[in-house]
């Protein structure tokens, strides 16, 4: 509730189309209408652009109706950090801590005051891994991992991305049963390896192809309905235009474009709204990141890497995983335009790492709260500069701009 009254504040300013609004609004109002003549963004999945249109609907056609459903979402995305943290650690304040330096991370907040689709796909992203930790911790894991395929086809129903999220578990299972089958034993076997030959005892291939092939495929098409009907021509003719959008390379540059190494060193932002107001006063919202977080986030990744490989550390490897694989992904594919907010999920993941970091055993216990208190700190100093509403000065505005490149 309070993550969803904070993103609320000044929503509806600006009161026009800002960056990509201007695709998937007019794609959401389109869902309201009876015009299906000529698709608008059709190289996008439809959910994320029915829940806009069913924001549009129920607040009016107004930058409070485009924006609504991302607020509703993007305060979803905390609780499913919470969820995420509460699962992998087993303890309630560092699950409430990772969900607040996830707040704090300025990412989730600038979109979730936008209408684009990536709030959505996170969110769901989000819930699919906190089902999963949830689950891998289980000797019958069935129903947790049904949720999780439910989720990660949802997450996939907002852009294809959100399968990243579901590659990852697929990843993790496959692994382990490799494993298995192998017969694969550590002489000094520990209740937290993160395998163990007897893991999941009861999870037959049945179980597997269930709930990570039909449940998440069932979800995602489901969502094509209301547009196509029952026709699987129209269906899979959907599916082709978005495969040939999204793994084109014949896409023209873009000022804040930025290649995949440089997202978690926050090489290049993206300037989501500059307005001049008047000679010395600017609106803008930029997608930086919190400079506080990003970079100490590096060093507790490293941290889980080697506790994962050093010491087979479960929960290490978990973190490791589901930061990884949404991450590295982006290097897999044959797109050459990319944009910092593509990072948005492995960034968010990543404050479960820096409460893994800040937890270890020989830490203070008041180390997490500090670092909690520091990234506040880097958070209201870049509210100008992440909520049109606050509006700012040039001079702000330069002091903030650390690097020239970050114009």
């Amino acid at each position: 509730m309070v993550a969803h009254v904070a993103f609320l504040v000044g929503i509806a300013n600006p009161d026009k189309f800002y960056f990509d609004e201007v695709h998937y609004v007019p794609a959401a109002r389109q869902m309201l209408t009876a015009d299906t003549s000529t698709a608008l963004n059709p190289m996008h999945p439809p959910l994320a652009k029915q829940l806009i249109a069913i924001s549009i609907h129920v607040f009016g056609d107004t930058p409070l109706g485009w924006r609504y459903a991302g607020a509703l979402f993007g305060a979803l995305a905390i609780v499913g950090v919470y969820f995420c943290g509460l699962a992998l650690f087993g303890m309630q304040n560092a699950a409430i801590g990772a969900a607040m330096i996830a707040f704090f991370n300025q990412m989730v907040f600038v979109q979730s005051r936008i209408a684009m689709l990536d709030i959505f796909a996170l969110t769901f992203g989000l819930f699919a891994t906190a089902a999963f930790l949830r689950g891998f911790r289980e000797r019958q894991p069935q129903w947790w991992f049904a949720l999780t395929g439910l989720a990660g086809g949802l997450a996939a129903a907002c852009k294809w991305s959100g399968l990243f999220v579901l590659a990852t578990c697929v990843a993790i299972v496959a692994s382990v049963r490799l494993l298995q089958s192998w017969r694969v034993r550590f002489l000094d076997a520990d209740d937290d390896d993160w395998y163990r030959p007897d893991l999941w005892p009861d999870f037959k291939p049945f179980h597997f192809a269930t709930c990570f092939v039909l449940i998440p495929a069932t979800a995602y098409f489901a969502t094509f309905v209301p547009l196509h009907g029952f026709s699987l021509t129209d269906i899979l003719e959907a599916q082709r235009r978005i495969f040939n959008d999204n793994t084109t390379t014949a896409i023209a540059g873009h000022t804040y474009m930025s290649s995949w190494p440089s997202w978690p060193l926050l090489v290049r932002p993206v300037w989501f709204l500059f307005d001049k107001i008047d000679e010395d006063e600017i609106a803008a919202v930029v997608l930086l990141g919190n400079p506080l977080v990003f970079w100490p986030m590096l060093g507790a990744l490293a941290v889980c890497v080697r506790d994962f490989i050093v010491a087979r550390q479960r929960d290490a490897f978990l973190v490791s995983a589901f930061y990884l694989g949404p991450y590295l992904a982006w290097a897999l594919l044959p797109r050459t335009l990319g944009f910092l907010y593509y990072y948005l999920p492995a960034a968010t993941f990543g404050s479960l790492a820096l409460v893994y970091l800040l937890r270890r055993n020989g830490l203070p216990r008041w180390l997490l709260w500090g670092f909690v208190a520091l990234a506040g700190a880097g958070f209201a100093a870049m509210l100008p500069i992440s909520a049109a509403f606050v509006g700012t000065s040039m001079e702000t505005f330069s002091r903030l701009m650390i690097f020239q490149n970050w114009i």
